[in-house]
C-alpha cells in the first residue's frame, strides 16, 4: 500500500479592508508574498468559479440506469 504525501506549495487568502479587497498569494517553497487587488464583482463569482473548476476535476461518476 502506498502513502501519499502532501507539501503544501502555494497559501492563498482573499482579504478585505475598508471595502476593497486584495488576494494574496504565498510561494512556499520560496517564501515570496504577492498581493493583487480582485473587484468585488469577482469576489461575488468565487463560489461559482470554485463549483467550476471542482466539477472538472473531480473523478467522472457514472450514472446509474434503472
Amino acid at each position: 500500500m502506498e502513502t501519499a504525501t502532501q507539501r503544501l506549495l502555494f497559501a492563498a487568502e482573499l482579504v478585505e479592508e475598508n471595502g476593497a479587497y486584495a488576494l494574496v498569494v504565498q510561494d512556499v517553497r520560496t517564501g515570496t508574498v504577492q498581493t493583487t487587488p480582485v473587484p468585488k464583482a469577482m469576489v461575488d463569482k468565487l463560489p461559482t468559479f470554485l463549483s467550476a473548476l471542482a466539477a472538472k476535476f473531480s473523478p467522472v461518476q457514472q450514472r446509474r440506469r434503472w
